[in-house]
């Protein structure tokens, strides 16, 4: 993507079933479970860098000794200062008395980190400060093991005033009025008041203190907390968390927005937001990592049993479609499959695009996400091209002259990597600030792949949001090479409204989609229909968010793709620019071919899954309407 994003986070979670000591012999280490953790927080680097971090629980532990640990970093390579942290507790014994690495029932006396249950994070800040008050997990501690916890999540939810004055009205007084501290309240709270009834119940029973601490954390139901705690929860969530007792959970939203997946043996239960990094990390087949379904708890027990359980009503199901297109890792088995669906579905655009004339043209991808749906792209052109060799070889008649067959044989689509990207330079424009300046220079080019003033260049992008990037700085080094046209193809249809469940595209005004389609308007006279949504959006803005509908849809029902699509070419083109430029965009009924499973395509049609979603897409309007910088959730 060339489009500079913050987006979802990362998780994980992980319970080793076997005693620590069981893994010391079979593996000879005792840091299987960390080694675990950071091949599972490592092989998700793509879905935070701002932060991370990692809990831990021992199972048995006696009193007067730590039984929970975390550690937090925000340093420019996080995953590698946290291990280093915790690894470096070790380096001592490791020197003068490495046959203690041997013993686990000493190590988890004096260690931090060696327990049975873990929890890591990875970080996108969507907005906000990168501060290590901000990085994921969280820890409501207490005396009694069974109300300590430590949560954290992929998530973004909608409706956190509402969730607030829930809290507010419950006596609390939460530090502050965020999605992490009131999801964290909101299940301490209740996690607190069950434990508060078992331990009444268990005291009436004639139980001793210190024998109803163990029973209440063999009879927690941790489903039940999770059901009270989400009921009102509107967003896409995922949502792993570990109690003191040593009871762990995931949860995911009732309309499966965000993903997540688990895996079980006789050893380990694992899960993650990424399936192919379970199966890298316990070299597991695809068939054995499943996915957690929209509205299902992941809970497993103290004793290491598994369950299953309903959490909220599944609704809808409307996993992200974005997520496939760019977000996730793109060597998932069924991800890898629909990004080549995208690009080889894009083909007949594309003819039309060049006039068919694909002997002048040159394919490329814009580094690095697109590569893949490239891929697509030239086996569909492939296909293309040979049908048309079928019909020549078969015109030259029963008796071809073997050279004319030939010179038909040897016609492919040309294809050059012609667009490269400055890694170092990239991570350093990600400042707001300093983009202005550099980005013209975050990609460069291969020379010599275009025949100047008769080439025309395809390149594939995964996506274009604000299309900064595109024209300030990869359309401009593109004319270097002096072809006569350019096509930038997008894998995704336009981007016409914001995300509110964890991607940062809060302000309507970004989108060039949604700038095209305003310019196209207010040239067409059409100014009476921006005034009539910014109205239809306020009054929508009176009623409870649960009642409110997208009134911002009716900006774009009028206009055809092809009409916006020209404008945003038309937006996008650089004053100085040599080549003509066409940009084109995957249809919505393209993106659902190749991706059936996933229909959360709110970025493209604004049918948002929950009403929080239209709440934000009314307000994100008004705000631009009104010239408001703010962000709409």
């Amino acid at each position: 993507m060339s489009d500079l994003l913050q987006h979802e986070c990362g998780i994980a979670l992980l319970r080793l079933k076997k005693p620590l000591q069981y893994y010391i012999d079979t593996y000879g280490t005792a840091f299987y479970g960390l080694n675990k953790m950071y091949l599972l927080m490592e092989k998700q680097r793509n879905r935070g860098q701002d932060g991370v971090g990692l809990a831990n629980v021992k199972l048995d532990v006696p009193p007067g000794h730590r039984y929970l640990s975390r550690s937090r970093s925000t340093a420019k390579q996080p995953i590698e200062d946290l291990f280093s942290q915790v690894m470096g507790r070790f380096a001592d014994t490791r020197e003068h008395q490495p046959e203690r690495l041997k013993d686990a029932e000493w190590l988890q006396k004096e260690f931090a980190f060696t327990g049975e249950v873990f929890l890591g994070h990875l970080r996108y800040g969507t907005y906000g400060r990168n501060t290590i008050e901000r990085v994921h997990p969280f820890l409501r501690q207490n005396n009694w093991r069974s109300r300590t916890l430590a949560l954290a999540g992929n998530f973004n939810l909608t409706n956190v005033d509402e969730l607030f004055d829930k809290l507010v009205e419950l006596g609390q007084h939460p530090k502050e009025k965020a999605d992490t501290v009131t999801v964290l309240e909101k299940v301490g709270h209740f996690l607190d008041d069950q434990v508060e009834q078992k331990f009444r119940a268990l005291k009436d029973a004639g139980h001793e203190n210190a024998e109803i601490s163990h029973l209440i954390g063999d009879q927690l139901d941790v489903a039940s907390v999770l059901r009270r705690a989400s009921q009102n929860w509107d967003g896409g969530y995922v949502m792993g968390g570990i109690i003191g007792t040593g009871d762990a959970f995931i949860t995911r939203d009732p309309n499966g927005i965000r993903p997540c997946f688990w895996y079980e043996d006789d050893e380990v239960v694992v899960a993650a937001s990424e399936r192919p990094v379970i199966q890298t990390a316990f070299n597991v087949p695809t068939v054995e990592v499943k996915e957690l379904q929209p509205g299902q708890g992941l809970i497993v027990k103290y004793d290491g049993t598994v369950q299953i359980q309903e959490v909220r009503v599944a609704a809808d199901r409307t996993p992200c479609s974005f997520e496939r297109i760019y977000f996730s890792r793109g060597n998932d088995a069924d991800i890898y499959r629909e990004r080549m669906a995208l690009g080889e579905s894009l083909v007949p655009r594309v003819l039309e695009a060049i006039e068919h004339d694909i002997d002048s043209s040159v394919f490329s991808f814009i580094p690095n996400t697109a590569e893949t749906s490239f891929y697509g792209l030239v086996r569909g052109m492939e296909k293309h091209v040979n049908q048309s060799k079928i019909q020549r070889i078969l015109g030259l008649g029963t008796n071809p002259d073997p050279d004319e067959v030939k010179a038909i044989l040897e016609e492919q689509p040309r294809v050059e990597k012609i667009a490269l990207k400055d890694a170092k330079l990239r991570t350093f424009i990600a400042d707001d600030g300093a983009r202005d300046d550099l980005v013209a220079h975050a990609y460069d080019i291969t020379y010599g792949t275009v025949e100047r003033g008769q080439d025309q260049m395809v390149v594939i992008d995964d996506s274009i949001v604000r299309g900064t990037t595109l024209k300030r700085s990869i359309l401009r080094i593109l004319d270097r090479l002096g072809p006569r046209r350019i096509v930038v193809v997008s894998s995704a249809p336009e981007i016409r409204y914001p995300d509110c469940y964890g991607i940062d595209m809060a302000r309507m005004g970004d989108f060039v989609a949604f700038q095209a389609a305003i310019a196209l308007h207010r040239e067409r006279g059409n100014g009476s229909l921006i005034e009539k949504v910014y109205q239809d959006c306020k009054a929508e803005l009176e009623k409870p968010y649960e009642q409110q509908e997208n009134k911002v849809q009716p900006i774009y029902e009028s206009l055809s793709e092809e009409d916006t699509a020209a404008k945003i070419s038309e937006l996008l083109t650089p004053a100085d620019m040599g080549a003509e430029v066409r940009i084109i965009f995957q249809s919505v009924a393209g993106l659902h071919a190749a991706i059936p499973e996933h229909k959360g395509d709110w970025y493209f049609t604004g049918n948002f899954p929950t009403p929080g979603g239209n709440r934000v897409a009314n307000r994100a309007f008004v705000y631009w309407k009104e010239g408001r910088s703010d962000r709409a959730y």
